[in-house]
């Protein structure tokens, strides 16, 4: 605005100067130019020479001044268009014409307050592509502009009269749509109309792909005051709307709902709590026995890890594992776990293993291997009495560095089970390609035995499986004498389930193993005469 009045003074006093020249112009033409007529009639005498020069100088000072004035014009009219093109580059997004979060916010408050003396409604559609990422990572960032500008061009060709499309960064559109609020039903046909379109397959460097849509739907009529921040609230509802489709299966749409919302509040909760209780030391192992099935007798433990949180109390893996993972603190939580494990098992019986599960996530760390190994040395515990169980579903992530890791474990002396057999649909070709020494049976197919489902002929078909290729088998989820009796007459395996006993932490095994006389003090100082067999009573105490 400053420049503007500067600009407009600077007019003023070049149009006086104008104005100033053409007046002294005329006063001294209008005495020379009779005085010229009459010397060139003969009739007087010449005009002075100062004269014609003043006429002359006024005559150039006119031209001058008009000349610069339109130049000083021209410069204006550039310096609008470049104000012009400015405020419209900061006001949309470069890449696909449309507007951008700065620009959408302030236009979704004013159609929100314009709907409301219409008595209409305000819908945004958070928009995000699924996977996106991996398009880029894969096709180059070139591809995935191309994608980018395609999609919006069909979501604008989708929209009503009067909605707006707006790219918010990365991957993510927002629509606003006005509509009539007896009609929210349009909005979800349009929802709907976004995801299909979206999923046709798009023509890029001479190939095809293609992307599925996750979105999230907010109205106005959901505001509790339409007024003040309406717009960041909108947008607010609309984002937890969208990551709630794309945690329900993603290429989907849904309503914001206030449950979303405290679901959210709990997952940032949820997630707060599992990184403090990582650096307090709140992750802690259990253990569950494993058993010779046609003996009883102990072999060793499955740990098991456990969250001793202060709010929520002991919670179990299925309740954070996943959250962990999803936060990148898998990794940190159960080598931290792992390692506690270690040095409890080391006071062990030296004939009783120690199981642990590994993560798919950890699975893709190239140096577990040596973590691991560090973490061995560290407890001083030997590697042959460690097995680690790798889930079956890891096999088709990435058997390359699956076998790497597995292989280099073996090397080391560590054991390499098969968790979840049955589950995901592992091929006998890729049991031959990896090097494991045992296979687990999925707890899914034992429960069934004891509900006099028919799964004993597939059970029987894994012991074959594992017979044949000289790989021993442990059967999951024994929880009843009926099926322990079932599993002895079906073949060899080793065992663990409630029926034994359910999982227990460090004190209380220790506790149980120094009265049965199996820590490593006690076999050191007097051998062992016989083995150890778990009866009914048994059984009783150890909590089944």
């Amino acid at each position: 605005m400053t420049d503007r009045f500067g600009r407009a003074e600077g007019d003023l006093v070049l149009l006086g100067i104008i104005f100033a020249a053409i007046i002294m112009l005329v006063g001294h033409a209008g005495s020379v130019v009779p005085q010229v007529i009459e010397f060139a009639l003969g009739k007087g005498e010449a005009p002075p020479p100062w004269a014609a020069s003043a006429v002359l100088l006024n005559v150039a000072l006119v031209i001058f001044g008009w000349r610069r004035y339109n130049e000083l014009l021209g410069e204006i009219e550039k310096s609008r268009l470049a104000e012009e093109e400015a405020r419209e580059l900061a006001l949309t997004d470069p890449l696909t014409g449309s507007l951008n979060r700065r620009s959408v916010l302030p236009l979704t408050s004013e159609m929100v307050a314009e709907a409301e003396k219409a008595d209409k409604a305000v819908a945004f559609i958070m928009i995000d592509l699924d996977n996106f990422k991996q398009i880029n990572d894969l096709n180059g960032h070139r591809a995935g502009d191309c994608m980018l500008v395609e999609i919006a061009q069909r979501i604008r060709a989708q929209l009503p009269a009067g909605a707006r499309l707006a790219r918010l960064g990365g991957d993510e559109f927002a629509c606003v749509v006005p509509y009539h609020r007896s009609a929210p039903d349009l909005i979800d046909q349009l929802a709907t109309s976004i995801i299909d379109i979206a999923q046709r397959p798009i023509a890029i460097n001479g190939g095809e792909l293609a992307v599925g849509l996750s979105i999230g739907l907010s109205t106005s009529v959901e505001l509790d005051q339409p007024g003040g921040n309406a717009a960041g609230e909108l947008l607010h509802m609309a984002d937890i709307a969208m990551y709630h489709a794309k945690k329900m299966g993603r290429n989907r749409y849904d309503w914001f709902t206030p449950e979303m919302e405290r679901e959210l509040k709990l997952r940032s909760e949820l997630e707060s709590g599992i990184r403090r209780g990582i650096a307090r030391g709140e992750f802690v192992p259990f253990y569950e026995q494993q058993v010779d099935v046609e003996t009883g007798e102990l072999t060793g433990f499955e740990m098991l890890a456990r969250w001793q949180s202060p709010t929520l109390g002991l919670v179990t893996p299925d309740f954070f594992i996943s959250v962990a993972e999803e936060i990148g603190c898998i990794a940190e939580l159960s080598e931290a776990v792992i390692s506690q494990a270690l040095r409890d098992a080391a006071e062990w019986d030296p004939s009783l293993t120690l199981s642990v599960n590994i993560s798919p996530v950890q699975l893709r760390d190239p140096w577990f291997a040596q973590k691991l190994l560090k973490m061995l040395a560290e407890a001083k515990f030997p590697p042959d009495r460690l097995e680690i169980e790798v889930t079956e579903s890891c096999l088709h992530e990435n058997i390359g560095l699956v076998r790497s890791l597995v292989t280099s474990l073996k090397n080391q002396g560590v054991s390499v089970s098969l968790d979840d057999f049955g589950t995901g649909y592992a091929s006998i070709a890729q049991l031959r390609a990896l090097p494991f020494d045992r296979i687990k049976i999925d707890r899914s197919f034992i429960a069934e035995l004891g509900r006099g489902g028919d799964n004993a002929a597939l059970v029987s078909a894994i012991t074959s499986i594992g017979a044949g290729m000289r790989l021993p088998v442990t059967a999951e989820g024994i929880e009843s004498e009926l099926v322990r009796d079932k599993l002895r007459g079906l073949g060899q395996f080793k065992g663990q389930g409630y029926f034994y006993g359910r999982p227990e932490p460090a004190d209380k095994v220790r506790a149980r193993l120094k009265s049965e006389a199996r820590l490593a003090d006690d076999v050191r100082m007097e051998p062992r005469l016989g083995t150890v067999r778990l009866g009914d009573s048994d059984r009783r105490i150890a909590g089944a």
